[in-house]
């Protein structure tokens, strides 16, 4: 067993604290990395607090992981001592399903294995995240996180959530040159959005409830901004969009932003709100509108993606924490008040 140090909640009402934990030893297809930043995803704080269901404690959050590797295994072909390396938000799958073998490990039918608050595959072996110094990982579910520049890296670990759970969906839907999409929502997962549909030649538009938005929309790459509270600017955009991507994590009435779309859009859904949404059969029909899920990527999409962003020159807006204000950091996330994520520079663990 390997010794490392890490943050965690004890509890759902416990705040994180310094906690030693073990990994398991590197095996013959393992790989070990030494994590050098880990982002803060709102995810982390639902499952710390139990929000999403009971979770499993001491809970260690965390997936959205860059650092280097420090030991492989005897049977390890994709990596060497000394490679960057990245760990999304799952760390195994079933490998034999429909799903694994067609390279969307996210979706595997026995269920993927989370890369903190889950199970190993033995069904009895907690996984901890990536507020810890190390993290023991089978190669295949382990990124490369190469061609970035040095100063970068803080700012790749946000792209192994928030910017595959983006990419993905409008990559699902071909979003390209010449469509119209519209973002709903600018956070974590909006500005992804946003700089990922620009990048692909989309014509963008932000959709907040915030007009303090608009300035921060149009520097990460939109081209236009709809105030949703504004009745007759929404009147006017009616019918207007190819895609929504809707980041939004709220309660808020789809049926309004359905009709948007024109005829045969759709709304690409990544934001999870408490409550579900009722949606209007007769705002689906009337223009043969879709409403499309989706969550994060498998492996072959998310290194895809980390490509495509080291030769774009496409990383996360973000702030910078010590592991010791980690709380701290939790409480300003859920009051938004964060551009447009946190990373935990695990040095200072």
């Amino acid at each position: 067993m390997i010794a490392v140090k890490s943050y965690a909640a004890l509890d759902k009402a416990s705040p994180l604290a310094p906690l030693d934990i073990s990994r398991r030893a590197v095996g013959d297809n393992d790989v070990l990395v030494d994590i050098m930043y880990c982002g803060v995803c709102h995810s982390d704080i639902h499952m710390a607090r139990s929000e999403w269901g009971p979770s499993i404690y001491p809970i260690v959050p965390g997936h959205e992981i860059v650092g280097r590797v420090s030991q492989v295994g005897a049977s390890v072909t994709k990596f060497k001592v000394g490679d960057l390396a990245g760990v999304g938000v799952f760390v195994d799958s079933c490998r034999k399903c429909s799903c694994c073998k067609d390279d969307l490990e996210q979706y595997c039918d026995e269920g993927m294995t989370g890369t903190y608050n889950g199970y190993e595959r033995d069904g009895k072996t907690p996984t901890y995240g990536g507020y810890s110094n190390k993290i023991v990982v089978d190669q295949h579910y382990t990124l490369h996180v190469g061609n970035f520049k040095a100063e970068q890296l803080a700012a790749v670990a946000p792209l192994l959530c928030a910017g595959i759970t983006t990419w993905s969906p409008l990559r699902y839907a071909g979003v390209g040159k010449g469509h119209k999409v519209a973002v709903l929502g600018l956070g974590g997962l909006g500005h992804m959005g946003v700089k990922f549909a620009a990048s692909f030649g989309a014509e963008v538009t932000m959709i907040s409830t915030s007009p303090s938005k608009e300035a921060d929309a149009k520097a990460l790459g939109a081209t236009h901004f709809l105030l949703s509270t504004d009745k007759e600017a929404m009147a006017k955009a009616a019918n207007s969009f190819d895609f929504i991507l809707n980041t939004v994590a709220a309660p808020h009435d789809v049926n309004m932003y359905l009709n948007l779309l024109g005829v045969n859009g759709k709304m690409l859904v990544v934001g999870l709100p408490p409550e579900d949404s009722k949606v209007s059969a007769f705002q689906l029909v009337g223009k043969r509108r879709g409403i499309i899920g989706s969550m994060i990527g498998g492996i072959k999409e998310t290194q895809e993606m980390l490509d495509y962003c080291a030769e774009h020159n496409i990383v996360s807006d973000i702030e910078m924490v010590d592991m010791k204000d980690i709380n701290a950091a939790y409480e300003r996330v859920i009051k938004s008040d964060v551009k447009y994520r946190f990373v935990i520079d695990l040095a200072t663990l």
